[in-house]
């Protein structure tokens, strides 16, 4: 006996328009074809990592801020 299981989303999506150029256009039709994804899947995976990247990167400069100040003696006299 064969059931049909569908994915059921129960996260809100909307729905977006933009312009790209053609070319970037074809080759993300082209990444979409050989990794057996569908653009919409592919442009939300993008979307995921540029925010996470543009919100990681802050933080990673006030920690490298933090640890200068407070090695700051050590850099001194490595300078040396």
């Amino acid at each position: 006996m064969s059931r049909d299981f569908r994915t059921i989303s129960l996260v809100a999506t909307i729905k977006i328009s933009s312009k790209v150029e053609e070319a970037d256009w074809k080759a993300l039709q082209q990444v979409a074809r050989e990794s057996h994804q569908s653009i919409s899947g592919l442009l939300t995976e993008a979307i995921r990592e540029y925010v996470r990247r543009r919100r990681v990167r802050p933080d990673v400069l006030a920690h490298l801020e933090d640890s200068i100040e407070e090695n700051r003696e050590l850099g001194r006299r490595l300078a040396e």
